[in-house]
């Protein structure tokens, strides 16, 4: 890891010098980042660079939905240098971020706005996982400091995949940058130049989705559970999610009907189930309507199944996908 580069060059320091100092949020002179989760480590890896040792709470293979937060893991959270996370995706997360009162918090949904993105289909009117609408203002991008005073719609589920579109994505890149430069202010030229080259890639990416989507046949895909929200609204696209924001949801007798007459009615070809979540509800459905499957993949773990080694990478996959199922000339 790039974090671990450059820890023999201490050998000369002393073994005070080369640990832990209790209350200061470093280990061997970098600051410790932690962060909750696959897209919010990539983002924290690649703005602070060597700069910076990064972890994730949630590790290689786990669904994030579904992790619980030991008590010796809230009480590093009370040392780290900076916590990177997403309010309102896992619950247990936000309730040990409370608890362990880490001095610098950057919470990314104060970095962009989060919506509500339903499950609509005839004849269904329970869209698992829909909720209110969510809080439209109020994130301007102070959220690394503190994270009490900031009614951010993950309070009431809205969608928090917000990292599926690029541009989003982009923001809260900006907004962990500088939460960094505020935990770190030493390192704060390396994390201005950082962000800028990511922030261009990540452009880079929406423009390529934009270009790669047009002159398709179809706008409607159908996918395991409702993450794509951010993503088909940014690229005029119609997502149709078998569960609702929660993959492991059963869906309704009424949702599969629904989604019945969906695929028909819009020429759907391809039904996607992800790396993460058990795929035998998708395969059922594509098995009933005689259609093909694949992959398309949330991101919110790169594990064995992924297609690519990193986020850039595996939305590059994605896009394929996508222009392979919805008919891209």
């Amino acid at each position: 890891m790039t974090a671990l580069v450059g820890a023999a060059a201490l050998g000369l320091t002393t073994l005070t010098a080369c640990s832990s100092d209790a209350g200061d949020g470093r280990t061997d002179g970098k600051l410790d980042v932690v962060a909750s989760f696959y897209p919010l480590q990539f983002l924290a890896q690649r703005i602070g660079g060597s700069a910076i040792h990064v972890s994730s709470l949630t590790k290689p293979g786990v669904e994030p939905h579904d992790l619980e937060i030991s008590p010796r893991q809230t009480a590093d959270l009370s040392k780290a240098g900076l916590v990177v996370y997403l309010k309102g995706l896992q619950p247990s997360v936000d309730r040990a971020i409370t608890q362990a009162e880490p001095k610098h918090v950057a919470d990314a949904a104060s970095y962009t706005t989060l919506e509500d993105h339903g499950t609509e289909v005839e004849g269904d009117h329970d869209h698992g996982g829909e909720a209110g609408h969510g809080d439209e203002g109020g994130h301007g991008g102070e959220g690394e400091e503190g994270h009490e005073g900031h009614a951010h719609s993950g309070d009431s589920a809205a969608d928090p995949h917000i990292w599926l579109d690029p541009v989003r994505y982009a923001q809260v890149a900006k907004g962990v940058g500088k939460a960094l430069e505020k935990a770190d202010p030493d390192h704060a030229t390396t994390y201005k130049e950082n962000t800028t080259a990511l922030v261009k890639e990540l452009t880079t990416l929406d423009q390529d989705f934009r270009s790669g989507l047009k002159d398709r046949s179809s706008d409607t895909f159908i996918t395991t559970h409702a993450a794509f929200g951010y993503l088909a609204e940014r690229y005029g696209l119609r997502q149709e999610a078998i569960s609702g924001l929660d993959p492991e949801s059963e869906p309704s007798p009424a949702r599969i009907k629904g989604l019945h007459s969906v695929a028909k009615k819009d020429k759907v070809n391809t039904v996607f189930f992800e790396t993460l979540v058990s795929d035998r509800t998708a395969k059922t459905l594509a098995g009933d309507l005689h259609l093909r499957t694949d992959v398309l993949d949330p991101i919110e773990g790169i594990g064995d199944k992924s297609k690519g080694d990193d986020y850039i990478q595996v939305m590059r996959s994605n896009l394929k996908a996508l222009q392979k199922a919805l008919g891209t000339k």
